[in-house]
């Protein structure tokens, strides 16, 4: 074992240690190196010390030993987020949760399930197939992204629009505060009653508490799926079509928009015979009872035809709508075909101003002779432009902080948010300051001071405090850029 980061202190290293055994605790340069970022690659910093607990018990006595060491903490999942949210940004004690894997409980009678955080959000899907019911939370990175991190940044996914985010199908949590405490709030009842400090941990990007196990909601399977893929040869039109999709009174399961860029990159990969000629694509699905979807399915490609569809092409069977999917669900990962890093941008604005926006990200891409490529969960507004680069190239990276930040802008604009589903993190703190006044800011630091009234819990993370200026220091003019 390799002797402790000169950051931290030997004798707590040595607790941690006693608390989880010797093969919990990592502290090796080395071993480090793999925790220093996110799915947000352009802030790096490693943790001085990392941990696995297997229980919630662990977990608690992990926070006693950096409380009485004044060191800071912080829980991380699989390291999918995509802002920073689990960026170590003064160092300390990272606190792992995917060795909490287990899938406590099922019970269909009553529609719930308890997991445990680190449980991949596809291991639920595959635990609950063939029992009439689904956890309907589905984020394009389900096969990787654990439950704990989507209750982190209350992770939504392709079918959001008819189903809510993950908040919506939280009935209950165990956490450990940042002073050590383990507390239980809701669990298997539908309406716990008191105020709702569930819809406060939900999406708090673990900086009021340690999630260590969850109750969730169960949703029954639908009788019946539609799915189609509308061909379009103009962006506009395609967004258009969302609009008048909505507009006709039809609610889809997802409505998800790919552009022409992230189309080659996925038929590269998974041949499913997307045409690549088109401008973009609408991957459409609707389902519940099977009475009434066929009219539904008819109504959704008259409109798409009236808007300016090429074609409107069905899913025949289940195995064609799996395919295609899977090749919308991994299209981050076609990516890599296209470049060697990549930044993911999630803003929203509202349906209508699609057209607008994404006319806007053209021109932000050839200002900074950057590519950008979009696939992003278009019913609901949630845009994920691509930002192409190289990180060995910091012109390139500087290009991308300026362009991102110019997008961001300009959904504010538009009445939107700058983020929908990836959190806040460290990427988009500067942005909070605008998006909120100085009251909302000050009622958010109440709440956090709370919860977590040393700020060792994840600091410097969602609110723009002064401990956030590190990054500024690290990278002069940062959040500006961001």
């Amino acid at each position: 074992m390799a002797a402790a980061s000169v950051g931290i202190a030997p004798q707590l290293v040595e607790e941690l240690r006693q608390a989880v055994g010797v093969d919990g605790v990592l502290s090796a340069r080395s071993d480090l190196m793999v925790f220093e970022c996110d799915g947000f690659v352009i802030e790096k910093n490693s943790p001085d010390v990392v941990v696995f607990p297997r229980n919630t018990q662990q977990v608690q006595q992990i926070v006693a030993a950096c409380n009485k060491h004044r060191t800071p903490f912080l829980p991380r999942g699989a390291g999918t987020s995509l802002a920073g949210g689990c960026l170590p940004v003064g160092g300390g004690v990272m606190i792992v949760l995917t060795r909490m894997k287990q899938i406590v409980e099922i019970n269909l009678r009553d529609r719930y399930a308890v997991v445990e955080p680190g449980v991949v959000n596809v291991w639920l899907t595959q635990a609950l197939k063939g029992s009439g019911f689904h956890y309907a939370p589905d984020p394009s990175s389900q096969g990787a992204c654990t439950i704990g991190g989507n209750v982190a940044t209350n992770s939504g996914g392709p079918h959001t629009l008819k189903y809510g985010v993950t908040v919506n199908h939280v009935l209950g949590i165990e956490a450990v505060l940042a002073d050590g405490r383990i507390i239980q709030l809701g669990g298997p009842a539908e309406d716990p009653v008191g105020i709702d400090l569930i819809g406060a941990i939900v999406g708090s990007e673990g900086t009021l508490a340690i999630v260590t196990k969850v109750w969730v909601r169960l949703t029954r399977d639908p009788q019946g799926y539609r799915t189609m893929l509308g061909v379009f040869d103009s962006v506009e039109d395609a967004t258009n079509a969302i609009s008048e999709i909505i507009g006709a009174g039809i609610v889809p399961a997802a409505l998800e928009m790919m552009d022409q860029g992230i189309i080659a990159a996925i038929e590269a990969a998974y041949h499913f015979g997307f045409p690549l000629d088109a401008e973009a694509v609408l991957l459409i699905e609707v389902d519940g009872l099977e009475a009434g979807l066929n009219q539904q399915r008819d109504r959704i490609i008259e409109v798409c035809n009236a808007s300016g569809a090429r074609e409107v092409r069905l899913a025949d069977d289940a195995a064609q709508r799996q395919k295609l999917w899977k090749s919308r669900k991994q299209a981050f990962g076609a990516i890599g075909r296209l470049s060697p890093s990549y930044c993911t941008q999630d803003g929203v604005v509202p349906r209508t101003q699609l057209p607008r926006i994404l006319r806007r990200i053209k021109e932000i891409g050839k200002k900074y002779d950057l590519q950008i490529v979009n696939v992003f969960h278009a019913g609901d507004g949630n845009i994920h432009p691509i930002l192409l680069f190289d990180e060995r190239n910091a012109a390139q990276v500087g290009q991308v902080l300026q362009a991102s930040n110019e997008i961001l802008e300009e959904c504010l604009a538009c009445g939107g948010s700058v983020t929908g589903e990836h959190g806040i993190g460290v990427e988009k703190i500067g942005f909070m300051n605008k998006m909120f006044r100085d009251s909302d800011l000050d009622a958010m630091r109440r709440l956090r001071q709370a919860f977590n009234p040393e700020n060792r819990l994840s600091p410097d993370k969602m609110l723009p405090t002064a401990g956030a200026c590190g990054i500024e220091q690290k990278h002069p003019g940062r959040r500006a850029a961001m």
